[in-house]
C-alpha cells in the first residue's frame, strides 16, 4: 500500500505493507534512528514520536494508521527553538539521562508543554507516564520541565 503522510514537516509517501510498524518505517525507509527499538510492546517510551500532537510509542503504530497524519520525529524536532529550550531547561538542573531513554523525555517534555505551558507536579507526572526509564527520578522530571517551561516563557514573552 502507499501512505502519504507528513513527516517532520515535509510531504512523505512510503510503499510498505499495512502492519509494518511506524518505527521499522522511520528507521529502515527514511533513516531515522532517533527512535529506539526498545521494548517493541509500548511500555518503554524509547521508540517516542509526536504523532499528530500526542506523544505515542512507534511501535505500536501500523502504517495504516499513518496515512494523513503529521509526525515528528526527534530528528526534526531538534532543529527548532523549542527543543533548545528543552535542553537547556534539562541542563540546568542537571537532569541525568542514559542515552536510552532522552528521546522520549524531549518529545515527552515538548507533547506536554504544547498542550499546558505551566503544567503542575501532577500533570507533569502524568505527561512522561509512558517513559519508563530508571535513570531519572521523578521529582528530578518535574523540576526539568518546570525550568524548561520558564525559558520557554522568557523566550516567547520576556517574562516568566
Amino acid at each position: 500500500m502507499t501512505i502519504g503522510f507528513i513527516l517532520n514537516g515535509e510531504d512523505v509517501v512510503v510503499r510498505t505493507e499495512a502492519d509494518i510498524r511506524l518505527i521499522d518505517i522511520l528507521r529502515d525507509t527514511f533513516g531515522l534512528k532517533g527512535a529506539k527499538n526498545g521494548c517493541l510492546t509500548g511500555k518503554c517510551g524509547a521508540c517516542s514520536v509526536i504523532f499528530n500532537g500526542n506523544i505515542i510509542q512507534s511501535c505500536l503504530i501500523p502504517a495504516f494508521r499513518i496515512r494523513g497524519s503529521e509526525i515528528i520525529t526527534i530528528e526534526g524536532f531538534s532543529q527548532t527553538d523549542e527543543y533548545q529550550d528543552i535542553i537547556k531547561g534539562f541542563s540546568q538542573v542537571s537532569l541525568e539521562n542514559c542515552g536510552f531513554c532522552n528521546t522520549g523525555k524531549v518529545l515527552a517534555a515538548e507533547a506536554l508543554l504544547e498542550r499546558n505551558s505551566r503544567p503542575n507536579r501532577e500533570e507533569i507526572l502524568i505527561g512522561f507516564d509512558g517513559i519508563k526509564c530508571r535513570c531519572t527520578d521523578p521529582e528530578s522530571l518535574v523540576e526539568a520541565v518546570q525550568a524548561v517551561a520558564e525559558i520557554r516563557q522568557r523566550r516567547l514573552y520576556g517574562r516568566t
